[in-house]
Protein backbone atom coordinates (compact mmCIF):
# COMPACT_ATOMS: atom_id res chain seq x y z
CA UNK A 1 0.00 0.00 0.00
CA UNK A 2 3.03 2.39 0.10
CA UNK A 3 2.73 3.07 -3.53
CA UNK A 4 -0.82 4.12 -3.04
CA UNK A 5 -1.81 7.63 -1.74
CA UNK A 6 -5.96 7.30 -1.07
CA UNK A 7 -7.88 10.54 -2.47
CA UNK A 8 -11.39 9.66 -0.92
CA UNK A 9 -13.62 6.77 -0.49
CA UNK A 10 -16.32 5.75 -3.06
CA UNK A 11 -18.10 3.51 -1.03
CA UNK A 12 -18.44 0.13 0.29
CA UNK A 13 -20.27 -3.21 0.15
CA UNK A 14 -20.56 -6.32 1.60
CA UNK A 15 -16.97 -7.58 1.68
CA UNK A 16 -15.22 -4.14 1.06
CA UNK A 17 -14.65 -0.75 0.87
CA UNK A 18 -14.00 1.22 -2.51
CA UNK A 19 -11.06 4.10 -2.43
CA UNK A 20 -10.21 6.60 -5.18
CA UNK A 21 -6.16 6.43 -5.05
CA UNK A 22 -3.46 7.55 -6.93
CA UNK A 23 -0.03 5.69 -7.70
CA UNK A 24 2.65 7.13 -6.11
CA UNK A 25 5.13 6.94 -8.84
CA UNK A 26 3.06 6.76 -12.06
CA UNK A 27 0.46 9.35 -10.74
CA UNK A 28 -2.17 6.95 -12.13
CA UNK A 29 -5.77 7.31 -10.67
CA UNK A 30 -7.12 3.67 -9.51
CA UNK A 31 -9.96 1.96 -7.33
CA UNK A 32 -8.53 -0.08 -4.23
CA UNK A 33 -11.13 -2.22 -3.00
CA UNK A 34 -10.11 -3.61 0.19
CA UNK A 35 -11.39 -6.71 1.65
CA UNK A 36 -10.86 -7.43 5.22
CA UNK A 37 -10.96 -10.71 6.86
CA UNK A 38 -13.49 -10.69 9.43
CA UNK A 39 -11.43 -14.23 10.93
CA UNK A 40 -8.67 -15.35 9.68
CA UNK A 41 -9.68 -19.35 9.96
CA UNK A 42 -12.57 -18.71 7.50
CA UNK A 43 -9.62 -17.90 4.89
CA UNK A 44 -10.93 -15.39 2.12
CA UNK A 45 -14.88 -14.71 1.65
CA UNK A 46 -15.96 -16.73 -1.68
CA UNK A 47 -17.41 -13.50 -3.23
CA UNK A 48 -14.00 -12.17 -3.45
CA UNK A 49 -12.46 -15.08 -5.07
CA UNK A 50 -15.16 -14.93 -7.52
CA UNK A 51 -14.29 -11.84 -8.38
CA UNK A 52 -10.67 -12.45 -8.28
CA UNK A 53 -10.69 -15.78 -10.91
CA UNK A 54 -13.20 -14.31 -12.95
CA UNK A 55 -11.06 -11.14 -13.85
CA UNK A 56 -7.97 -13.22 -13.83
CA UNK A 57 -9.39 -15.84 -16.17
CA UNK A 58 -9.69 -13.48 -19.25
CA UNK A 59 -8.48 -11.09 -21.06
CA UNK A 60 -8.74 -6.90 -21.46
CA UNK A 61 -11.50 -6.10 -22.70
CA UNK A 62 -12.93 -2.44 -23.10
CA UNK A 63 -16.81 -3.36 -21.81
CA UNK A 64 -15.12 -5.36 -18.53
CA UNK A 65 -13.58 -3.90 -15.69
CA UNK A 66 -9.77 -3.83 -15.04
CA UNK A 67 -7.85 -6.31 -12.30
CA UNK A 68 -4.60 -4.42 -12.44
CA UNK A 69 -3.50 -5.88 -9.85
CA UNK A 70 -3.84 -8.39 -6.24
CA UNK A 71 -2.23 -8.10 -3.09
CA UNK A 72 -2.45 -8.83 0.72
CA UNK A 73 -2.40 -6.46 3.23
CA UNK A 74 -2.55 -6.70 6.82
CA UNK A 75 -5.50 -9.00 7.87
CA UNK A 76 -6.96 -8.90 4.46
CA UNK A 77 -6.03 -8.07 0.72
CA UNK A 78 -6.35 -5.37 -1.64
CA UNK A 79 -7.90 -5.31 -5.26
CA UNK A 80 -6.77 -2.69 -7.50
CA UNK A 81 -8.91 -1.54 -10.05
CA UNK A 82 -9.07 1.12 -13.05
CA UNK A 83 -11.25 4.08 -11.73
CA UNK A 84 -14.22 4.72 -12.85
CA UNK A 85 -16.09 8.22 -12.73
CA UNK A 86 -19.79 6.95 -11.71
CA UNK A 87 -22.13 4.02 -12.50
CA UNK A 88 -25.10 3.90 -14.98
CA UNK A 89 -27.81 3.97 -11.71
CA UNK A 90 -26.00 7.26 -11.50
CA UNK A 91 -26.73 8.12 -15.22
CA UNK A 92 -30.30 7.34 -14.71
CA UNK A 93 -31.33 9.12 -11.74
CA UNK A 94 -29.32 11.84 -12.19
CA UNK A 95 -29.72 12.83 -15.71
CA UNK A 96 -31.40 16.89 -15.93
CA UNK A 97 -33.53 15.36 -18.89
CA UNK A 98 -34.40 11.69 -19.81
CA UNK A 99 -32.20 10.05 -21.91
CA UNK A 100 -32.64 9.99 -25.69
CA UNK A 101 -33.22 6.69 -27.99
CA UNK A 102 -29.76 7.45 -29.20
CA UNK A 103 -27.99 7.56 -25.44
CA UNK A 104 -30.25 4.39 -24.90
CA UNK A 105 -28.56 2.60 -28.28
CA UNK A 106 -25.18 3.62 -27.12
CA UNK A 107 -25.32 2.51 -23.47
CA UNK A 108 -27.09 -0.98 -24.32
CA UNK A 109 -24.72 -1.50 -27.41
CA UNK A 110 -21.40 -1.52 -24.34
CA UNK A 111 -23.88 -3.51 -22.18
CA UNK A 112 -24.14 -6.60 -24.95
CA UNK A 113 -20.88 -6.32 -25.97
CA UNK A 114 -19.64 -7.04 -22.88
CA UNK A 115 -22.30 -9.47 -21.81
CA UNK A 116 -21.52 -11.10 -25.19
CA UNK A 117 -17.78 -10.87 -24.04
CA UNK A 118 -18.11 -12.67 -20.44
CA UNK A 119 -20.34 -15.36 -22.49
CA UNK A 120 -17.88 -16.12 -25.16
CA UNK A 121 -15.65 -16.84 -21.67
CA UNK A 122 -18.21 -19.06 -20.36
CA UNK A 123 -18.43 -16.69 -17.67
CA UNK A 124 -22.01 -15.85 -15.76
CA UNK A 125 -21.95 -12.13 -13.86
CA UNK A 126 -25.63 -13.08 -11.91
CA UNK A 127 -25.49 -9.58 -10.74
CA UNK A 128 -26.00 -7.41 -13.97
CA UNK A 129 -27.84 -4.33 -12.31
CA UNK A 130 -27.20 -0.57 -13.29
CA UNK A 131 -24.96 0.14 -10.13
CA UNK A 132 -22.34 -2.88 -11.47
CA UNK A 133 -22.31 -0.85 -14.57
CA UNK A 134 -19.62 1.62 -14.17
CA UNK A 135 -18.92 4.43 -16.66
CA UNK A 136 -15.45 6.20 -17.25
CA UNK A 137 -14.76 9.73 -17.88
CA UNK A 138 -14.48 8.66 -21.24
CA UNK A 139 -17.93 7.55 -21.40
CA UNK A 140 -17.43 3.90 -21.55
CA UNK A 141 -19.48 1.34 -19.91
CA UNK A 142 -17.64 -1.38 -17.94
CA UNK A 143 -19.25 -4.70 -16.09
CA UNK A 144 -17.99 -4.63 -12.65
CA UNK A 145 -18.71 -6.19 -9.44
CA UNK A 146 -18.19 -10.41 -9.84
CA UNK A 147 -18.30 -11.64 -6.21
CA UNK A 148 -21.64 -13.50 -7.83
CA UNK A 149 -19.79 -14.61 -10.63
CA UNK A 150 -19.39 -18.20 -11.46
CA UNK A 151 -17.24 -19.55 -14.14
CA UNK A 152 -18.70 -22.39 -16.30
CA UNK A 153 -17.71 -25.23 -18.63
CA UNK A 154 -20.18 -27.71 -19.48
CA UNK A 155 -22.37 -26.66 -22.27
CA UNK A 156 -25.92 -26.75 -20.40
CA UNK A 157 -24.66 -24.77 -17.61
CA UNK A 158 -23.31 -22.10 -20.30
CA UNK A 159 -26.71 -22.04 -22.11
CA UNK A 160 -28.59 -21.40 -18.86
CA UNK A 161 -26.68 -18.94 -17.88
CA UNK A 162 -26.60 -16.61 -21.10
CA UNK A 163 -30.37 -17.26 -20.41
CA UNK A 164 -30.67 -15.89 -17.49
CA UNK A 165 -28.12 -12.31 -17.84
CA UNK A 166 -29.90 -11.80 -20.50
CA UNK A 167 -33.07 -11.59 -18.27
CA UNK A 168 -31.42 -9.21 -16.69
CA UNK A 169 -30.06 -7.19 -19.49
CA UNK A 170 -33.76 -6.51 -20.19
CA UNK A 171 -34.38 -5.30 -17.04
CA UNK A 172 -31.54 -2.74 -17.14
CA UNK A 173 -33.27 -1.81 -20.74
CA UNK A 174 -36.14 -1.29 -19.65
CA UNK A 175 -34.92 1.14 -16.56
CA UNK A 176 -33.09 3.15 -19.50
CA UNK A 177 -36.20 3.61 -21.50
CA UNK A 178 -38.29 4.58 -18.57
CA UNK A 179 -35.80 6.13 -16.33
CA UNK A 180 -37.49 4.09 -13.77
CA UNK A 181 -37.35 0.01 -12.61
CA UNK A 182 -39.25 -2.11 -14.73
CA UNK A 183 -40.13 -3.89 -11.59
CA UNK A 184 -39.45 -2.18 -8.17
CA UNK A 185 -39.45 -3.99 -5.13
CA UNK A 186 -38.30 -3.77 -1.48
CA UNK A 187 -37.78 -7.78 -1.34
CA UNK A 188 -37.91 -10.87 -3.70
CA UNK A 189 -41.77 -11.05 -3.00
CA UNK A 190 -42.76 -7.56 -4.01
CA UNK A 191 -40.22 -7.49 -7.25
CA UNK A 192 -41.99 -11.52 -8.43
CA UNK A 193 -45.59 -9.83 -7.47
CA UNK A 194 -44.32 -6.83 -9.84
CA UNK A 195 -42.90 -8.77 -12.78
CA UNK A 196 -46.15 -11.08 -12.73
CA UNK A 197 -48.66 -7.81 -12.61
CA UNK A 198 -46.59 -6.69 -15.76
CA UNK A 199 -45.56 -10.32 -17.51
CA UNK A 200 -48.81 -12.06 -17.14
CA UNK A 201 -48.95 -14.84 -14.27
CA UNK A 202 -47.53 -18.13 -16.31
CA UNK A 203 -48.85 -20.83 -17.41
CA UNK A 204 -48.04 -24.51 -18.35
CA UNK A 205 -49.12 -23.64 -21.82
CA UNK A 206 -46.91 -20.37 -22.23
CA UNK A 207 -43.96 -21.69 -19.81
CA UNK A 208 -43.69 -25.22 -19.66
CA UNK A 209 -40.71 -25.94 -17.93
CA UNK A 210 -41.46 -23.93 -15.22
CA UNK A 211 -42.89 -27.11 -13.02
CA UNK A 212 -39.44 -28.21 -13.17
CA UNK A 213 -38.37 -25.22 -11.06
CA UNK A 214 -37.42 -25.94 -7.52
CA UNK A 215 -39.34 -23.52 -5.51
CA UNK A 216 -42.59 -24.90 -8.12
CA UNK A 217 -46.21 -24.44 -6.31
CA UNK A 218 -44.55 -23.24 -2.52
CA UNK A 219 -46.06 -20.08 -3.43
CA UNK A 220 -49.12 -19.42 -5.61
CA UNK A 221 -50.65 -15.90 -6.95
CA UNK A 222 -53.72 -15.23 -8.54
CA UNK A 223 -54.00 -15.10 -12.25
CA UNK A 224 -53.34 -12.07 -14.38
CA UNK A 225 -53.14 -10.99 -17.79
CA UNK A 226 -49.86 -9.57 -19.02
CA UNK A 227 -50.47 -5.64 -19.61
CA UNK A 228 -49.24 -4.62 -22.88
CA UNK A 229 -45.73 -3.01 -22.43
CA UNK A 230 -45.84 -0.02 -25.13
CA UNK A 231 -48.05 0.96 -22.26
CA UNK A 232 -45.15 0.21 -19.72
CA UNK A 233 -42.44 1.94 -21.59
CA UNK A 234 -44.83 4.49 -23.53
CA UNK A 235 -42.95 7.04 -26.14
CA UNK A 236 -41.03 3.68 -27.37
CA UNK A 237 -40.32 2.58 -30.90
CA UNK A 238 -41.76 -0.61 -32.05
CA UNK A 239 -38.16 -2.06 -32.21
CA UNK A 240 -37.14 -1.50 -28.86
CA UNK A 241 -40.30 -3.26 -27.74
CA UNK A 242 -39.80 -6.14 -29.96
CA UNK A 243 -36.25 -6.45 -28.12
CA UNK A 244 -37.23 -5.86 -24.60
CA UNK A 245 -40.04 -8.12 -25.00
CA UNK A 246 -37.24 -10.98 -26.81
CA UNK A 247 -35.27 -10.63 -23.62
CA UNK A 248 -38.20 -10.60 -20.72
CA UNK A 249 -40.26 -13.51 -22.37
CA UNK A 250 -40.42 -16.28 -19.52
CA UNK A 251 -39.70 -19.51 -21.54
CA UNK A 252 -35.88 -18.93 -20.92
CA UNK A 253 -35.17 -21.15 -24.45
CA UNK A 254 -37.11 -18.72 -26.25
CA UNK A 255 -34.77 -15.64 -24.88
CA UNK A 256 -32.48 -13.70 -27.34
CA UNK A 257 -28.72 -14.17 -26.16
CA UNK A 258 -26.51 -10.87 -26.34
CA UNK A 259 -24.85 -11.79 -29.27
CA UNK A 260 -28.55 -12.11 -31.17
CA UNK A 261 -29.41 -9.49 -29.84
CA UNK A 262 -26.27 -7.01 -31.42
CA UNK A 263 -27.95 -8.12 -34.55
CA UNK A 264 -30.96 -6.73 -34.07
CA UNK A 265 -32.80 -3.88 -35.80
CA UNK A 266 -33.07 -2.00 -33.12
CA UNK A 267 -29.70 -0.64 -33.25
CA UNK A 268 -29.15 -0.09 -36.53
CA UNK A 269 -32.47 1.86 -36.89
CA UNK A 270 -32.46 5.71 -36.71
CA UNK A 271 -31.44 7.48 -34.36
CA UNK A 272 -28.07 5.18 -34.34
CA UNK A 273 -25.92 4.63 -31.06
CA UNK A 274 -24.59 7.43 -29.68
CA UNK A 275 -20.76 7.66 -29.47
CA UNK A 276 -19.60 7.27 -26.23
CA UNK A 277 -18.20 10.66 -25.83
CA UNK A 278 -22.25 12.05 -26.21
CA UNK A 279 -22.96 10.04 -23.23
CA UNK A 280 -24.10 11.90 -19.61
CA UNK A 281 -21.55 11.62 -17.37
CA UNK A 282 -22.75 12.56 -13.86
CA UNK A 283 -19.76 12.75 -10.68
CA UNK A 284 -20.82 10.01 -7.94
CA UNK A 285 -22.74 11.25 -4.78
CA UNK A 286 -21.56 11.70 -1.79
CA UNK A 287 -22.18 9.30 0.76
CA UNK A 288 -26.39 10.27 2.90
CA UNK A 289 -24.62 9.20 5.92
CA UNK A 290 -21.88 8.87 7.43
CA UNK A 291 -19.57 5.64 6.92
CA UNK A 292 -17.58 4.32 9.65
CA UNK A 293 -14.02 4.30 9.47
CA UNK A 294 -11.78 1.42 8.06
CA UNK A 295 -10.57 -1.02 10.49
CA UNK A 296 -7.02 -0.09 11.74
CA UNK A 297 -5.67 -2.78 9.71
CA UNK A 298 -6.79 -1.67 6.77
CA UNK A 299 -4.23 1.55 7.51
CA UNK A 300 -2.68 2.56 4.10
CA UNK A 301 0.62 2.66 6.20
CA UNK A 302 0.67 -0.77 7.13
CA UNK A 303 3.76 -2.30 5.74
CA UNK A 304 3.28 -5.22 3.22
CA UNK A 305 5.49 -7.45 5.17
CA UNK A 306 3.42 -7.59 8.03
CA UNK A 307 0.51 -9.09 5.98
CA UNK A 308 -1.04 -12.18 7.69
CA UNK A 309 -2.60 -13.32 3.99
CA UNK A 310 -0.13 -15.98 2.29
CA UNK A 311 0.25 -14.00 -0.99
CA UNK A 312 -0.20 -17.43 -2.75
CA UNK A 313 -3.56 -17.29 -1.72
CA UNK A 314 -4.59 -14.87 -4.23
CA UNK A 315 -3.24 -16.58 -7.34
CA UNK A 316 -3.60 -20.46 -6.29
CA UNK A 317 -6.96 -21.79 -4.91
CA UNK A 318 -9.99 -23.67 -6.25
CA UNK A 319 -12.69 -21.56 -6.38
CA UNK A 320 -16.22 -23.31 -5.70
Amino acid sequence: MEQYSILGRIGEGAHGIVFKAKHIETGETVALKKVALRRLEDGIPNQALREIKALQEIEDNQHVVKLKAVFPHGTGFVLVFDYMLSDLSEVIRNSERPLTPAQVKGYMMMLLKGVTFLHHNNIMHRDLKPANLLISSSGHLKIADFGLARLLSEQGERLYSHQVATRAVGCIFGELLNSSPLFPGENDIEQLCCVLRVLGTPTQETWPEMVELPDYNKITFKDNPPIPLEEIVPDTSPQALDLLCKFLVYPSKQRCSAKQALLHPYLFTPPLPSHHSELPIPHRRPPRHRVQAPPPDLSVDLPLKNSLVDPNLLHLWTCP
